[in-house]
């Protein structure tokens, strides 16, 4: 078991922080709470105040094990929390989905699903539960290819329903962030290509037809992490909110072998107008919500009827990694 620190966020900023950017688009509707804080207070000076969290859990050893997507499955409930994690691998034989059951005192338990219904992805880099619909989820390739998928009873398998490109894919974006949010006139979907060092990190935004897997017209907004500093990657992932409170995560990669080094911020809000146009807008100045050194979070999701978030990691080599945290990005 990995232990680390997780450094809460200062003070926050007040909610009318001024914005990087507020996009609108407007698109046809498909057919048929109060903002997060930090998770820990800090000094009234505005000093970070280091906090000890619940141990990271390993959840795989290896290179084929980390976590770059979490969701977490039905069921769940306050003595057992049930995952659904995506998985970046690329070769045939390689688990692409996996089941876990975290147990407070107990090792996770981890079972890998079968892959139903079309050929496995190359290179899974998020995931996310399609609300209102139990068992449902889309998984998205780091090439912009979004697969819909429904569990089977048993949750032993994945079965495709249907595949779709995120619109302006180009080849050579990055995505890391994919998640769901229903709003007035349907799903509202936010992906994000992850960016690197100097080139920012890119989030879109759109309407969602699910029966048709077709896309309103998307807005988009560039997201810079002011931390970490070196071998960035400014979105590695991306949660929102029931009020359309939108977080990401960032992350250092400077090789397989590490370091790593990862941070959680509140970077704005996605909503739906009157109008049925869909709203980005982004933070000038990101809210920090937490420091994790030493792991590269790669996937972020929210505990249903909770303010608790599960984050997952990608350590390369040193394998994956699941912790649950009050507060922070939810």
């Amino acid at each position: 078991m990995i232990r680390s620190r997780y450094i809460a966020a200062a003070a926050a900023l007040a909610c009318a922080a001024p914005l990087l950017a507020v996009q609108t688009a407007t698109a046809h509707p498909a057919k048929s709470a109060a903002p997060a804080t930090a998770s820990a207070s800090a000094a009234a000076s505005g000093a970070r105040a280091a906090v000890r969290a619940p141990a990271w859990q390993k959840v795989g050893d290896g290179i084929t094990s980390g976590v770059s997507g979490v969701a977490v499955l039905p069921g769940s409930r306050a003595d057992r929390t049930d995952l659904l994690v995506a998985r970046d691998n690329k070769k045939p034989g390689e688990n692409r989905l996996a089941a876990i059951r975290l147990r407070p005192g107990a090792q996770p338990r981890v079972r890998p699903l079968a892959w139903k219904g079309s050929r496995p992805p190359v290179d899974l880099e998020a995931l996310d539960a399609v609300p209102g619909r139990p068992g449902e989820y889309i998984a998205l390739t780091s090439a912009g290819t979004g697969y819909h998928l429904r569990l089977n009873a048993d949750a032993t398998a994945a079965h495709t329903l249907g595949t779709f490109t995120v619109p302006g894919a180009r080849e050579d974006d990055n995505y890391e962030g994919f998640a769901l949010s229903a709003q007035r006139h349907g799903l509202v979907a936010v992906w994000a290509d992850r960016g690197e060092d100097s080139r920012p990190g890119t989030l879109h935004a759109a309407r969602l037809d699910l029966a048709r897997h077709t896309f309103g017209a998307p807005v988009t907004a560039a997201f810079r992490a002011p931390y970490p500093a070196a071998d960035v990657r400014h979105i590695s992932d991306v949660v929102v909110s029931p009020s359309g409170a939108l977080k990401v995560s960032s992350a250092s990669d400077s090789g397989d072998d590490g370091p790593f080094d990862s941070a959680v911020y509140d970077a704005g809000k996605v909503t739906v107008d009157r109008q049925g146009a869909v709203r980005l807008s982004v933070r000038r100045a990101p809210e920090p919500l937490g420091r994790y050194t030493g792991h590269k979070i790669e996937a972020l999701a929210c505990l249903p009827h909770s303010r608790r978030a599960v984050l997952g990691t990608d350590d390369e080599n040193a394998g994956g990694a699941v912790r649950v945290v009050p507060g922070g990005p939810c």
